[in-house]
Parts: C-alpha cells; structure tokens; sequence
C-alpha cells in the first residue's frame, strides 16, 4: 500500500517526533511529582539518558513509545509495509541499544523501570462501564 502523504509531508510529520518531554513521559512526571518523587530528567551521564533518574532510590525510568522501541506482542508496533527492511533495522536496532543501556544501568547497580506507552492509554472497556 503507498503511503498516504507525499515525500514533503511525510518528511515535516517524522521532524516533528521528539524524544523528550512526551505525552506519555509528562503523564508519568506529574504523577510522580504530585506525589512527592523528586527527580532529574535526561541525565546525559547515564547509559539511554533515562526520561526520570531517582539518585535517592538508586533508580531510573525509561517511559518508551511502543513503535519506536519495538515492544512485542503490542498492538501498537507494527512494521510499516513499506521500506520493510530500513525499518526492521531501524526499529530492531534501537530495541537492541535499549537492552544494552538497560544492562549497563544494571551493572553499575541501578534498578531499571521501564514504562511503556500502552500502559498509560485508558481502557475504553473501563471508561465505558463506569457508573457515573
């Protein structure tokens, strides 16, 4: 199936796609915030630069988008149908480097969350069966 933009368009929609302070990563931030977690944000010093680093517990969170970090199984990945391959690659490789930032944080004794963006959608079976 072609893709439904032209080259320019699609290209200005993947430019917009940022890697910090998402929607999903706000949601757990406030969260968090509201509930008297103090942390740091993108710590350059450590391995995958963790969305939320918590020196205090010796802990950090990773909040990853399921399409760009290839989460299995979810129905939010899917490999695109066109340019297979490039994607597989792109796609694959960046769950790759995950593992090993998640590893190395391990080795120099962090704990590791990582939180993935399917799990912070409401359940639209849930908001439908609430009584209100």
């Amino acid at each position: 199936m072609a893709d439904v933009h032209e080259p320019e368009v699609r290209s200005y929609n993947m430019s917009q796609i940022t890697g910090k302070d998402t929607k999903p990563e706000m949601m757990v931030r406030k969260f968090l915030h509201s509930n008297g977690f103090r942390y740091r944000l993108h710590a350059k010093d450590l391995p995958g630069k963790p969305d939320l680093v918590f020196p205090k517990y010796n802990s950090v969170i990773f909040v990853h988008g399921c399409f760009w970090h290839a989460h299995e199984d979810c129905k939010y990945f899917k490999i695109p149908d066109t340019r297979t391959e490039w994607w597989k690659e792109k796609l694959y490789g960046n769950k790759e480097r995950d593992e090993k930032n998640i590893t190395k944080l391990k080795e120099e004794g962090w704990n590791v969350i990582v939180i993935w963006g399917c799990e912070l959608k409401p359940e639209k079976e849930w908001l439908h069966s609430q009584t209100y």
